[in-house]
């Protein structure tokens, strides 16, 4: 295992810890492939996982320290090497919750977006100072970051500057979640527990049908839900846990706090 990423097991959630500190969690090529290794090779009985980062961040992004001249085609591959890491985050196992705090910068918000839920703290800042350096993203921002605010909010991030607080990323879409300082890890614990809770074929279906759906053409769409709607509800856990329910076995939805 890399020094720099640190996993355990507690219950069925996998716990993923980017372990930079003094870096800010900054993002170099090895620790992307130990990413790439954690997230693809989880023990059968993990049902979910938290990724965090260790000390005041998140993650600043590219350790630009390590940044090397490369050609177009080596740059390309490079590239890609992080979208393959990414992916395995997006489309893996079991869903991921990010907890931030501090810095969630340039890759460190690819990675985060990666994610299918994420916590911020009231620490936490988001920001694209590529576009001050003469760069583009490169970690799938392009496509994953306008999913969740939007081509103008990126642009005139990337072009200004811009950098949002907490509770403007919040209500920007960055994170679904907002909770005080030091506390986004255990509320990204607790939604994790619930997470692992159900039904593993409809979490699948949530982290690998659901996105691909939202972009099929509305005809495509429906047929796609179709299929997933009856391969979930056919399932014995399906079956068994709607079973609980028509008996009064099973909770009724209520509002939470």
């Amino acid at each position: 295992m890399n020094p720099d990423l640190h996993f355990e097991m507690q219950d069925h959630i996998a716990v993923v810890r980017l372990n930079r500190p003094s870096k800010r969690n900054a993002l170099n090529d090895g620790l992307i492939a130990a990413l790439c290794e954690v997230f693809s090779q989880f023990p059968e009985h993990a049902r979910a996982a938290v990724l965090h980062g260790s000390g005041e961040h998140f993650c600043a992004g590219l350790d630009l320290s390590e940044l090397q001249t490369r050609d177009a085609g080596q740059g390309m591959h490079h590239s890609r090497m992080w979208h393959h890491a990414f992916a395995h985050i997006q489309f893996g196992k079991v869903p991921v919750v990010a907890a931030l705090q501090g810095a969630v910068v340039g890759g460190g918000l690819e990675l985060a977006a990666s994610c299918h839920i994420r916590v911020a703290d009231d620490t936490t800042f988001y920001a694209w100072p590529e576009g001050s350096r003469g760069i583009f993203v490169g970690g799938g921002g392009a496509v994953r970051i306008p999913k969740l605010i939007g081509v103008a909010r990126m642009t005139d991030m990337m072009m200004t500057g811009r950098v949002y607080n907490a509770s403007d990323g919040e209500r920007a879409g960055f994170a679904q979640y907002l909770v005080p300082a030091g506390q986004a890890f255990d509320k990204a614990m607790q939604l994790a527990a619930q997470i692992a809770g159900n039904a593993p074929l409809t979490n699948y279906a949530l982290m690998h049908a659901l996105p691909r759906i939202a972009e099929q053409p509305a005809d495509h769409g429906f047929v796609t839900e179709s299929l997933m709607s009856s391969i979930t509800q056919a399932a014995p856990e399906a079956k068994a846990r709607v079973d609980a329910f028509l008996q009064g076995r099973a909770a009724k939805v209520t509002p939470k706090p």
